[in-house]
């Protein structure tokens, strides 16, 4: 097991703390993660593993911070 830090941004913080600590299996994923969160990954527009953008497919390691935005708007 590896535990990983969840951070939420704007709305995805309804109903949920905005940083979490998640213990998940070895070979999770980023996907995995916001399939947990019940969040749809077609609202998240930046997921950023350790300050890094990239696909959700990414394998997580122990110690990984991960942040999750919806998309920006406003003007």
């Amino acid at each position: 097991m590896i535990k990983v830090e969840v951070r939420l941004f704007a709305y995805f913080r309804e109903g949920r703390e905005k940083k979490q600590i998640m213990e998940l299996e070895e070979g999770r994923t980023i996907s995995h993660i916001i399939k947990v969160l019940d969040i749809d990954e077609k609202e998240v527009s930046i997921a950023l593993l350790n300050g890094m953008d990239g696909s959700f497919d990414r394998k997580l390691k122990d110690g990984d911070i991960v942040a999750l935005f919806p998309p920006v708007g406003g003007g």
